[in-house]
């Protein structure tokens, strides 16, 4: 018999609706958005300020960026949903809370108060926003307290790039109270900003992450909307906690706002880290109730699960051919998504069509069998 060559399509048959639009729309509205940074990195009023502004503002991105790469690489989350969260920030909630912050001003209110608490409660909804959004209609999405972590975080880096554009071209012109400008203010700026406090803005909005991922598995209407209510409220004092503390104090305030919301973010930290550890337990758990099921092979599970068996088994099958690397890897991937479905299935927690979407992801895997190459089974306990 001759062997295939060709590896099945993959087709999703719970393939989200309105995905070509999504993917447009974000693509369109992160043109507007790298039009919109050189646009107030050009406000400096120089060649040498703008660049100055962008290159700051790019400078932390890659690292953190990885931040939440490595957070979301147990149960990854397609990438187009993880763009569409940073461009909102970039974008969306600028172009939202901006015009908040202006008419908040016209009203009368104080620039201090608008520091304070103004701009804390324009920025925060305005973040919130795209995860109240993805709750209600992608709620694939956000299933889970880390979910919730890694979307509102790069929906607040998003926002936090383009603000401290904004930042850096208006230090380069400098401030009438402050007798530096130029490159030795901007680099100042940057100091601050971008080196010592690069996670404010995730730090603000992951009480809405929290909420939502919270709220995600709640069946009471009333938590599922109470939930998003306390988490945004509290966003907005952890923000204006920190904006409080740059016009009341006289710095004393702000070292211990820095002092107190370090703290907390080295606590969510931890948090973040014990939940991806977790997953790693929730996939091998999974898997094997999955292999004692019969609906996949108990010597398959080691090869699943930890990432350096993964890439095992990966190599292992590069020997026979590309075709059949390709498809190891799909494989894992879908049998991380059905092992994810399977636990939100047996305990209970609401998961759309969730046995539905177990049969579906099982027949995926069903197709590639013929071309899986795994190496040879480990001796039991050995992983």
């Amino acid at each position: 018999m001759t062997e295939p060559r060709v590896l099945p399509p993959d087709t999703d048959p719970f393939r989200q609706r309105g995905r070509t639009v999504w993917v447009v729309l974000v693509w369109v509205a992160a043109v507007v958005g790298v039009a919109g940074a050189v646009f107030f990195a050009a406000s400096s009023g120089s060649v040498a300020g703008t660049s100055l502004a962008l290159v700051y503002a790019l400078i932390p991105l890659p690292a953190m960026l990885w931040v939440y790469w490595w957070l979301d690489r147990v149960e990854p989350e397609p990438f187009r949903y993880k763009a569409a969260a940073f461009v909102w920030g970039a974008v969306i909630a600028v172009g939202i809370a901006l015009p908040l912050e202006i008419a908040m001003s016209r009203l009368g209110m104080s620039e201090d108060w608008l520091i304070a608490l103004g701009a804390p409660v324009a920025e925060e909804l305005a973040k919130g926003l795209f995860l109240m959004l993805t709750l209600l209609r992608l709620r694939r999405i956000i299933d889970g307290v880390l979910d919730g972590l890694i979307v509102s975080g790069l929906v607040a880096l998003g926002f936090a790039a383009m603000e401290n554009v904004g930042y850096y071209a208006a230090s380069y012109l400098g401030f009438e109270e402050v007798p530096y400008s130029g490159a030795e203010m901007a680099t100042a700026t940057f100091v601050v900003r971008g080196l010592f406090s690069p996670f404010a803005h995730p730090l603000f909005t992951s009480a809405i992450g929290i909420a939502m991922g919270l709220a995600a598995h709640r069946r009471s209407r009333a938590a599922r909307w109470s939930l998003p209510v306390v988490g945004y409220v509290l966003s907005v004092g952890l923000h204006a906690l920190w904006n409080g503390s740059l016009v009341v104090g006289d710095g004393v305030g702000f070292l211990l706002a820095y002092l107190v919301l370090g703290a907390l973010l080295l606590g969510l930290a931890v948090v973040a880290v014990v939940l991806r550890m977790r997953q790693f337990d929730v996939l091998r758990a999974a898997l094997t109730d999955i292999a004692a099921r019969g609906w996949i092979h108990p010597a398959e599970v080691p090869w699943l699960v930890r990432f350096p068996r993964r890439r095992q088994a990966v190599a292992w099958a590069r020997r026979f051919g590309p075709v059949h690397a390709t498809a190891v890897r799909r494989y894992q991937r879908l049998a991380t998504e059905v092992a994810f479905v399977h636990h939100a299935v047996m305990t209970g927690a609401r998961k759309p069509a969730g046995p539905e979407h177990t049969y579906a992801l099982l027949d995926r895997m069903w197709r590639l069998r013929p071309f899986l190459r795994f190496p040879p089974a480990l001796p039991p306990g050995a992983w």
